[in-house]
């Protein structure tokens, strides 16, 4: 057999050998460095026999595939470790994941200390150094073999695989665990790990299945590594807007009101009010947008025209029964169909194309207790929702239009760097969870494909993210844990049309369906908001800070001259306090600094008679004293750009 290995080079064996055998073959020290393998493409155990020509990748530690492996290894590790501890825990699955790996167990609640004590064992098994091997059970064997081992969860995986399907267990010095692999060939290859946390999980993520225990943790092949990733986790940690949008007192949650449900406090509500405020400006008068407002719900028969009702009943908040109430209504899970009717109002011909109608709109989803996060993933949220109703010649322009204004509103947020673009499409495999035919989809996602090359804008494609009427080019960003969110989207929609008899009149005279693009410029204001926390760790722009300016008179003295200046400050629309506390200035400057104003004043007898004022930033430390006109000119002019100004000084 030919082995065509990964700089081209061939070599070739009389006989089956292993990956491990070939990886020697070649070197002594890669032999030794060998972690896994990749055989035409895929993710290999070094103990994988090699029986036919292919192309051999040897995965060494300080690729990053190796990772996987590694990581995989040390869940088996953990999983060891909780059973020597409880041996009452029930086993179920630990893959490892994108930034380390986790086990979930059916069992008691986990406390640190707990965390503590399971690294530990892991530490004395690495130790042990156990061999790590591979064997196979035909399904019966496997299902009896755990069945003996009193692990109902693994008996119940082996029972959903095919019937001939290779059941493959890995034993590490006794213990031994259902998996596919690759795992590494001792637990000694485990070298820098950490458990992270515990949470609580669902059995195979279904809210009506059993509560687990879920442990994550991290391995590196390096100590240094570990380090260093333990340090980004702890900035993540700071910066989650989950944590700090509550200590900056932006956003709380109460149980009796309900998950999911935030409540915006005046700093947060703020916020947003500039937001809102900036985008219906920005697209009624510089895109050409009109402004909508429709009912937050609507009778059942409103969503069955849509589609909804077939196609996202479960995800709604249904307000009666229809077996024994006259009238069912629902919340509304997105705005569109009330748009149309908004379109329908009157005849539209087609000099009226593009007609793009926008909402501040709040809309409400029925997502599962076990999804909520923060601001992130919420039951009620509200959305920049438009939707232009468009002649078939005018797609490829508005859809350009609808990419350059979500572009727009992330670089002035500053958050242009930090997406990435998706073209989600439908799942050819699953055509009833869709309108059109082969045909329509091809045709549609084309199009948007074009416009994103048109635009030069880097994309990754993804089967089955597209909505159920039509693809979409998703914006996507991840917080500071590494999850992943669609923060803006723009939808081609050629088939709904047709639902509501929409139409506009051609030149002809003549009847013709429109198309629609379904968009948001920014996207949801929650998560907007949570996303801005964490990439500035509290430290907005200034033009979106709830608190712009705090004055702070040096003694009581000058509070009157510090209430003059706060007046003036907001005749020009700036944002801005007294600090008319009994404290020292010392003490005034510090709690200004955590509060992460952008600008501090500070006035006392020399400002009062020059009529100026001391600037201390946020960006610059001592500013030096400006007469307070000049600074409500500079404060203003960077508030009406929207400037993002660099911190250069620490503070």
């Amino acid at each position: 057999m030919k082995v065509t290995l990964k700089d081209g080079s061939v070599k070739e064996y009389g006989e089956a050998k292993s990956i491990l055998d070939i990886a020697y073959d070649i070197s002594e020290g890669l032999g030794r460095a060998a972690c896994a393998g990749e055989v035409n493409g895929k993710l290999e155990d070094l103990r994988t026999i090699i029986q036919e020509d292919c192309e051999l990748n040897i995965i060494t530690a300080t690729d990053p595939k190796a990772l996987y492996v590694i990581r995989h290894t040390a869940s088996h590790v953990l999983a060891e470790a909780v059973k020597r501890l409880f041996p009452n825990a029930k086993v179920t699955i630990g893959p490892a994941i994108e930034d380390g790996f986790y086990y979930d167990f059916d069992s008691e609640p986990f406390s640190r200390e707990d965390l503590d004590k399971i690294e530990a064992e892991m530490k004395k098994i690495i130790k042990e150094g156990h061999e790590i091997t591979r064997f196979t059970l035909p399904r019966a064997d496997a299902v009896k073999f755990m069945e003996e081992k009193g692990e109902p969860y693994k008996v119940e995986l082996i029972q959903d695989l095919p019937e001939d399907a290779e059941i493959s267990f890995y034993d590490q010095g006794g213990f031994v665990d259902l998996c596919a692999g690759p795992h590494l060939m001792s637990t000694k290859g485990v070298k820098a790990f950490k458990l992270t946390s515990s949470s609580m999980a669902y059995w195979r993520g279904d809210s009506n299945k059993a509560r687990l225990q879920r442990i994550y943790g991290t391995a590196y092949n390096k100590k240094e590594e570990l380090a260093a990733h333990l340090e980004r986790m702890e900035d993540a940690k700071r910066r989650d807007h989950n944590k700090l949008g509550r200590e900056m007192e932006l956003f709380t949650t109460v149980d009796v009101i309900g998950q999911g449900l935030p409540l915006f406090t005046p700093k947060g509500t703020k916020m947003i009010m500039k937001l809102q405020r900036w985008i219906e400006d920005l697209e009624d008068n510089e895109w050409g947008y009109v402004r909508t407002r429709t009912p937050l719900m609507a009778k059942s028969d409103l969503y069955k025209i849509s589609g909804h009702w077939d196609h996202y009943k479960d995800g709604m908040f249904i307000l009666g029964d229809e077996e024994t109430d006259k009238e069912v209504f629902a919340l509304r899970p997105m705005t569109c169909p009330f748009q149309y009717y908004v379109y329908k109002n009157t005849q539209k011909s087609y000099r009226d194309l593009p007609y793009r109608m926008s909402e501040t709109s709040t809309i409400f989803r029925a997502e599962d207790s076990g999804e909520m996060h923060g601001l992130t993933r919420v039951r009620q949220f509200t959305i920049t929702e438009g939707h232009l109703v468009i002649r078939p010649d005018q797609a490829e322009e508005e859809l350009k239009g609808c990419l350059d204004l979500a572009y727009y509103v992330l670089k002035t947020l500053g958050l242009e760097n930090d997406v990435t673009y998706r073209l989600s499409k439908w799942d050819p495999a699953n055509k009833t969870k869709y309108l059109g035919d082969d045909n329509y989809w091809n045709s549609t996602q084309d199009a948007l494909r074009e416009v994103l090359r048109e635009k030069n804008v880097s994309f990754v494609e993804a089967e089955g993210e597209a909505a159920f009427y039509g693809p979409k080019i998703d914006i996507q960003a991840k917080n500071v844990y590494g999850k992943e969110d669609t923060m803006v989207t723009i939808q081609l929609d050629c088939a709904i049309a047709e639902n509501f008899d929409m139409y506009y009149i051609d030149q002809n005279g003549d009847k013709v369906r429109p198309y629609i693009i379904h968009r948001t410029s920014m996207g949801c204001y929650e998560r907007t908001l949570a996303w801005l926390i964490e990439k500035y760790a509290g430290k907005f722009p200034t033009w979106l800070c709830p608190e712009q300016v705090r004055v702070l008179p040096i003694s009581d003295k000058y509070e009157e001259y510090a209430q003059e200046v706060c007046k003036e400050l907001k005749k020009a629309g700036v944002d801005a306090t007294v600090d008319s506390r009994s404290e020292k200035i010392g003490f005034k400057i510090r709690e200004a600094r955590l509060d992460k104003l952008p600008y501090m004043l500070v006035v006392g007898q020399q400002e009062e008679a020059d009529h100026t004022v001391s600037v201390r930033s946020r960006f610059a430390g001592d500013e030096g004293v400006k007469s307070l006109d000049s600074f409500i000119a500079d404060i203003t002019e960077e508030i009406k750009n929207k400037t993002i100004r660099e911190e250069v000084q620490a503070q």
